[in-house]
């Protein structure tokens, strides 16, 4: 089959959250499945060049509808870690995609209308015939709507589209000028309830809804966040639009790269192991202790690892630190921050903190170094308000480092509670809670460290339920293929 992704993102080029590891592991997953698959990327100012291999230039004449005229630009194609890679060089005064950022403009939702335009035009003028074009979040949100509105015209009819949505936070709201800029003109026909019409807001459009009202199928990342989506507050608004076209939704869990983050293969660690010298992992836990000057002692560590935002129960992660140190664990934290207040209030915990030396708070983030958390770590929190799949538990599962979840969205779909699952004791791999609060996190956190204590054995039985478990990009990229199937015979 041949398969086209359209993504902002594509992990480690451009990567700016969880929506780039998916399109890279997606992509390499279908393409040694014996599959075409190819990935168009913007050409971005401030993307990772020394990720990509053997850039050319590879079409060089590419003008663009818009506005009534046309943009010229070049498509660059490249090979970043296997995967095929085109991208999109608009040689135009909007400068789209040299800003020195990703995200972040007021002009962003033009930007990737016109990302999307491009995308469209390069594959009619360069004569590609995808079977397949998979759609990534708000940002090619608008590629199927102009598939079927104006280019299934000009020879692209038979393309069918999957659109998969990572956020539903960023929807991609704009009015009448996208419209204008891109060709599609006909406000009259976009404004209805049952087209692109925001559903809270009429006055204006919505992307994401463009995304699931024109595609074949529509996916998000986890089972239990497409049930969410739909009869929660968490699909921020789509809710109805969902509803209206639930027979073409449904939720695949995210897989892992366990090319990159597997302990048995792991250059980062000093010392690889797996379920068969597991023992070895407490190598990487002493190395992990010299690296932050901790005291070596009997106590286990409970890291945090990942993005400090909103979404990720900020408070809860700022209690599990107090939590920790009075209840004979050690803490660490290693994040960035997504704006200055927050960096401001995790500063403030590494103050209050930091003399201890039972904990280490490292603001900002090094790909290197979360590796010898993980490895070092005897459990990690992710105690979110939200996670439509997550890939901090996924990945600490395979390293042996057992979770304390909140159980929402994919945690919910691959942490398994030690004492209060009714899943098979064997997939017992984790502890989790349902309540937003302290005495929710809590009452997991006090059951890891007593068991972590008292029953070791069953404590390194919970650890090997996880290193054992699949999480790679096998499954996921089964039950894609499937619908691929499907959507392209219909």
């Amino acid at each position: 089959m041949y398969i086209i992704h359209v993504a902002s993102e594509c992990a480690p080029v451009a990567k700016v959250g969880g929506l780039a590891d998916v399109v890279s592991g997606l992509a390499w997953e279908h393409s040694i499945r014996g599959n075409d698959v190819e990935i168009i990327l913007p050409k971005y100012d401030c993307m990772r060049y020394d990720q990509v291999w053997g850039l050319t230039n590879s079409y060089n004449d590419l003008w663009v509808p818009w506005f009534g005229g046309a943009v010229h630009c070049s498509v660059w194609f490249g090979e970043v870690h296997g995967r095929k890679c085109y991208f999109i060089d608009p040689h135009s005064n909007d400068n789209f995609f040299n800003r020195g950022t990703f995200y972040g403009c007021r002009d962003d939702v033009m930007r990737y209308a016109f990302f999307c335009k491009a995308a469209l035009e390069f594959i009619l003028k360069s004569g590609k015939q995808p079977d397949i074009i998979h759609c990534h979040d708000w940002q090619a949100g608008l590629l199927p709507v102009m598939l079927a509105e104006i280019y299934q015209h000009h020879g692209l009819w038979r393309q069918r589209v999957c659109y998969t949505i990572h956020n539903f936070k960023h929807q991609g709201i704009f009015g009448h000028d996208i419209l204008a800029a891109t060709g599609l003109g006909r406000p009259e026909h976009f404004f209805s309830p049952t087209q692109l019409r925001d559903d809270h807001n009429p006055s204006v459009l919505n992307c994401m809804k463009g995304g699931v009202v024109y595609s074949n199928f529509v996916t998000t990342v986890s089972p239990k966040h497409a049930w969410e989506a739909r009869h929660s507050n968490q699909s921020h608004g789509l809710g109805g639009t969902l509803h209206v076209h639930q027979g073409k939704f449904g939720g695949v869990l995210n897989g892992v790269d366990y090319n990159a983050w597997n302990p048995e293969l792991d250059g980062f660690l000093p010392a690889r192991y797996g379920i068969n010298n597991v023992d070895d992992k407490y190598k990487n836990k002493d190395a992990l202790r010299d690296r932050f000057w901790l005291y070596k002692s009997e106590k286990p560590i409970i890291s945090y690892i990942g993005r400090l935002d909103e979404q990720k129960g900020l408070d809860l992660i700022c209690h599990a630190a107090h939590y920790a140190l009075a209840h004979g664990a050690q803490f660490i934290l290693l994040g960035s921050a997504s704006n200055h207040a927050i960096h401001n209030q995790f500063a403030h915990l590494r103050n209050q903190l930091g003399q201890s030396v039972d904990c280490h708070i490292e603001l900002g983030f090094n790909e290197e170094l979360s590796h010898l958390i993980y490895a070092g770590s005897d459990m990690v929190i992710v105690p979110s308000v939200f996670e439509p799949c997550g890939l901090t538990q996924l990945i600490a599962l395979r390293y042996g480092t057992v979770p304390i979840v909140r159980s929402v969205g994919g945690l919910a779909d691959t942490v398994f509670d030690k004492d209060y699952s009714d899943v098979d004791l064997g997939m017992r791999n984790g502890f989790t809670f349902n309540d937003l609060n302290n005495a929710g996190l809590e009452s997991a956190m006090s059951r890891a460290i007593s068991l972590y204590y008292d029953y070791k054995e069953v404590f390194r039985h919970i650890m090997l339920n996880g290193m054992k478990a699949d999480y790679s990009w096998n499954h996921p990229g089964a039950h894609y293929m499937n619908i691929y199937e499907m959507i392209k015979h219909k």
